[in-house]
């Protein structure tokens, strides 16, 4: 009975150390994704594209962002080893500010915690008109 529970015990020894050898990698087109300058209300969404470059399935457990005017969507699936996923990001155009966020991406792969960044303008096009006839002088209108 000795020998067969130290044949159990190696066994499981053995069975989690092979496990451990699995491990998943995430692996992203950029880190950053720049906006340029765009217009108010323009269509704030883009996507950080990854691909599992490990051994195991990768699961991402988390995806928030630095602030609420960015809304981050992770994927629900697990990526097997060797296939593609997606983090959408979603910035609030409306707001008219210089964009500089950070979103974090908490997972499952060998490096845990991903930082990504997201970096642009939004301008109003409108407020530039007015200001442009404000800075004019009485004598050019």
């Amino acid at each position: 009975m000795k020998k067969f529970t130290l044949l159990l015990v190696v066994a499981f020894i053995s069975l989690g150390a092979f496990a451990q050898d699995k491990v998943a990698k995430i692996e992203f087109e950029e880190k950053t994704i720049d906006y340029g300058t765009i217009e108010k209300g323009a269509d704030g969404v883009r996507v950080f594209k990854f691909t599992n470059t490990g051994d195991a399935p990768l699961i991402i457990s988390k995806v928030k962002s630095s602030c609420g005017c960015t809304v981050p969507k992770k994927p629900k699936e697990p990526i097997l080893p060797g296939q593609t996923g997606e983090i959408e990001v979603k910035y609030d155009t409306n707001r008219v500010n210089p964009i500089r966020k950070t979103i974090t991406v908490i997972s499952n792969a060998e490096t845990p915690t991903v930082a990504l960044k997201i970096k642009g303008l939004v301008v109003d096009s409108s407020k530039k008109n007015v200001l442009e006839k404000k800075n004019k002088s009485v004598m050019e209108q």
